[in-house]
């Protein structure tokens, strides 16, 4: 008697990913390259396009020289991996990206309500595998701010990645982006 192999899933590339896209199997719809699988995202409610644009105003009026603003575009993390955060604070000039997207981030904020629980534990092992430093949740349901902070291999995360510090902030208080840390944002601000 003959053994079958087990299914296998496929894990498509970057590459593969761009030729689908030109190939137009993702028309009209917001999808990410996690880990070789093809995410769709849902769509964005007005909360969630609030918190994004408030996000982006605070930062942008704390972000100087040598770093600029990026909301919702991709971030290579490698070959199997092209999220696009809701907002990511990288260096240089937006010019410096015109043939290639960011490989890092000094600061990822993904702005949360339907996607909480994804924000919270897939993107987050994603970031720290990366060695995203700082990394905040937004997180509309419960009207905080999730920092998290020190990426470090933890074998209970799914990429082996997670992050050591985590810190809830609320309305009353504020917070410094780690490449700014004289910056200080009301996180009142940042909330629809």
């Amino acid at each position: 008697m003959r053994l079958l192999d087990p299914p296998q899933v496929h894990q498509w590339t970057r590459d593969e990913y761009y030729k689908m896209a030109e190939a137009g199997l993702f028309e009209g719809k917001h999808v990410e390259l996690i880990e070789g699988r093809i995410i769709e995202m849902s769509p964005m409610g007005s909360a969630h396009a609030t918190g994004v644009s408030l996000v982006g105003d605070a930062l942008r009026s704390v972000i100087g020289h040598g770093f600029f603003t990026r909301s919702q575009m991709p971030l290579d993390l490698g070959d199997l991996s092209e999220p696009e955060p809701d907002l990511a604070v990288v260096t240089g000039r937006a010019r410096d990206y015109t043939n290639a997207h960011p490989k890092t981030a000094v600061l990822i904020v993904e702005v949360s309500e339907s996607s909480l629980d994804y924000d919270r534990t897939e993107k987050a092992s994603l970031y720290a595998e990366a060695g995203i430093l700082d990394y905040w949740v937004l997180n509309l349901l419960d009207r905080h701010l999730e920092v998290r902070r020190d990426p470090v291999p933890d074998r209970n995360q799914l990429y082996g990645f997670g992050y050591k510090s985590v810190t809830i902030l609320y309305a009353g208080d504020f917070v410094s982006p780690l490449a700014v840390p004289q910056a200080s944002i009301a996180v009142a601000d940042l909330l629809p």
